[in-house]
C-alpha cells in the first residue's frame, strides 16, 4: 500500500490546513438542493480534494459512489452507471455522496459524457461532488454554472513537514529535521507529492543527502505526460515539452520510465524505438552542432510516441519519478558535499583545492575520525553525515 492511502484521513478533524473548505462543504451538504445539487472542489494536486469527499461521507454515514474522468467519456456506459446510483439508495448506509473524480483528466478531443453528466445533476436525489485541478478550460462553462465552486489552496509547508514528521515517526524513519523541512517546502503545497517522495527515499539507503528538485516541473511533466499518452497526436504536441522546466535528458527519463505503464506489444517497441531514435538525433546534434536539428527531438518525444498507439488510453494511470534521477541526484549531491569540504580543508591547511580532491580517501579518514577536526572546520551537519558513507 503507498503511504497516501495507508495515511489518507478518514474524517474532517485528520485533515490538515483546510478549515474554510470544510465550513463550505457542511454548508453545501447543509443546503443540498436548495441551490445547487453538485460541487467542485478545485485546486492544485495534493490538496486533499478526494481525501475530503471521502471524510464527507464518512461524517455523513453515507456510502460513496467513485466515477473518474474515463467514465465520462463514454456516454452510454455513464448513464447506464451513474443514473441509477443517484436514483437508487444506498444498501449498506444511511445516504449517498457521488464523487466524479478528475473532471479535468477529459481531454478537449472527447466529449464524452459531460451533458449527460449536466443532466443527472438536475435530477439527483444525492450530493455530487467533483473534483478537479484546473475548472476553468472552456470545455466546463456549463459546468461551472450548475455547481457550486470550492477552491482548495495550496498547503502550507509547516503543516506539510507536521505530517511528514508523524508519518516519519510512524515509519521508524530517523530523518534530518532540516531534509524534512527542505522536503515540505520544496513540495510547494502537494502534501501527497511531499507523502511519496518520502516513501520513495526511505528506501534509499542516503536518502537524507538528497537534494529534492521543483514540485511545478513535476506537475508540467505529469500533465505533459497525460497527454502523449492519452491523447491523440497532434501538431501542437510538438511544442509541448517547450513549457516544462527540464533538461531533456531528464524528460528522456521520464518518457522511458513510464511507457510501458501505458503500451504494449507492437505499441511499446515503436514508442522505444522512436525514443532511441530521439537519443541518436541528440547525439548528433551536439558533435557535428547542427542545431536546427532539435526540432527532431520534440517530434520524436511527443507527436512520434503519441502516434505509437493505435488508440487514445483511458483511464487514469500513475507515472512515476524516474529512479535514475533519484540516483543522479544522490550522485551530484555526493559531489557537492566532497567539494565543499574540500574546499574547506584547503583554506584551512594552505593547499589547492585540487590537491584536496585528489587526495580526499585519505582526507577524509582523517576528518571522520575526529569530531574535533570536523568543529575547526566547521562541517555542516549534512557534511558529517556524507563522510560517513
Amino acid at each position: 500500500m503507498t503511504w497516501t492511502e495507508k495515511y489518507r484521513p478518514k474524517k474532517f478533524e485528520e485533515i490538515k490546513g483546510q478549515d474554510e473548505a470544510i465550513f463550505k462543504i457542511r454548508n453545501f451538504i447543509k443546503n443540498f438542493g436548495k441551490i445547487k445539487n453538485a460541487l467542485i472542489l478545485y485546486g492544485p494536486p495534493g490538496t486533499g480534494k478526494t481525501s475530503l469527499a471521502y471524510a464527507t461521507a464518512d461524517e455523513l454515514n453515507s456510502e460513496i459512489f467513485e466515477l473518474n474522468a474515463s467514465d465520462l467519456r463514454n456516454k452510454e456506459k455513464l448513464r447506464g452507471i451513474l443514473k441509477p446510483a443517484v436514483e437508487q439508495k444506498s444498501l449498506k448506509k444511511e445516504n449517498k455522496i457521488i464523487l466524479v473524480d478528475e473532471v479535468d483528466g477529459i481531454s478537449e478531443l472527447e466529449e464524452g459524457g459531460l451533458p449527460e453528466l449536466m443532466g443527472i445533476i438536475n435530477t439527483t436525489s444525492y450530493p455530487i461532488i467533483i473534483t478537479a485541478n484546473d475548472i476553468w478550460n472552456r470545455k466546463f462553462s456549463s459546468l461551472r454554472k450548475k455547481c457550486e465552486l470550492l477552491q482548495l489552496k495550496e498547503i502550507n509547508y509547516n503543516i506539510i513537514k507536521s505530517v511528514i514528521s508523524e508519518i516519519s515517526k510512524k515509519e521508524n524513519l530517523v530523518i534530518n529535521d532540516n531534509f524534512i523541512t527542505e522536503l515540505s517546502i520544496k513540495a510547494k503545497g502537494d502534501l501527497r507529492a511531499a507523502i511519496n517522495d518520502l516513501q520513495t527515499l526511505s528506501k534509499l539507503k542516503d536518502y537524507f543527502s538528497v537534494i529534492l528538485d521543483e514540485r511545478n516541473k513535476e506537475t508540467d511533466i505529469f500533465n505533459s505526460l497525460r497527454r502523449i499518452f492519452k491523447e491523440k497526436p497532434t501538431n501542437d504536441m510538438i511544442n509541448i515539452f517547450d513549457s516544462v522546466n527540464m533538461p531533456i535528458d531528464d524528460i528522456i527519463l521520464w518518457l522511458e520510465e513510464n511507457i510501458p505503464a501505458e503500451y504494449h506489444g507492437e505499441e511499446l517497441a515503436k514508442a522505444y524505438d522512436l525514443l532511441s531514435k530521439t537519443d541518436i538525433f541528440k547525439g548528433r546534434i551536439y558533435k557535428q552542432q547542427y542545431w536546427r536539428f532539435l526540432i527532431y527531438e520534440n517530434i520524436f518525444l511527443s507527436y512520434g510516441i503519441a502516434s505509437a498507439k493505435k488508440n487514445p488510453k483511458t483511464g487514469f494511470t500513475s507515472y512515476k519519478k524516474p529512479s535514475r534521477i533519484l540516483q543522479i541526484w544522490l550522485n551530484n549531491q555526493k559531489t557537492v558535499h566532497k567539494k565543499s569540504i574540500c574546499e574547506k580543508y584547503a583554506q584551512y591547511v594552505h593547499v589547492g583545492q585540487k590537491r584536496a580532491m585528489n587526495e580526499f580517501p585519505v582526507i577524509k579518514q582523517i576528518i571522520k575520525s575526529n569530531p574535533e577536526i570536523q568543529k575547526e572546520l566547521k562541517l555542516k551537519e549534512e557534511e558529517i553525515e556524507f563522510l560517513k558513507i
